[in-house]
């Protein structure tokens, strides 16, 4: 079974990781690199839904 974890969020850290992930993948795309794994990770993030406890209601 997999183990998932959960990270707490505000705006800014989410729009942080967002601009990190995306620059990844494009160092990745110019070295001719496939960017798959960073693919997923970016979609999931961009995707996550916010929790009532969770600090980033902002994206109702």
């Amino acid at each position: 079974m997999k183990q998932k974890y959960y990270v707490e969020l505000n705006r800014q850290e989410w729009r942080l990781i967002i601009e990190g992930l995306n620059r990844f993948r494009n160092k990745l795309i110019a070295a001719g690199r496939y960017a798959d794994a960073v693919d997923e990770i970016l979609i999931k993030v961009a995707k996550a839904k916010p929790q009532k406890s969770m600090l980033w209601r902002w994206r109702r």
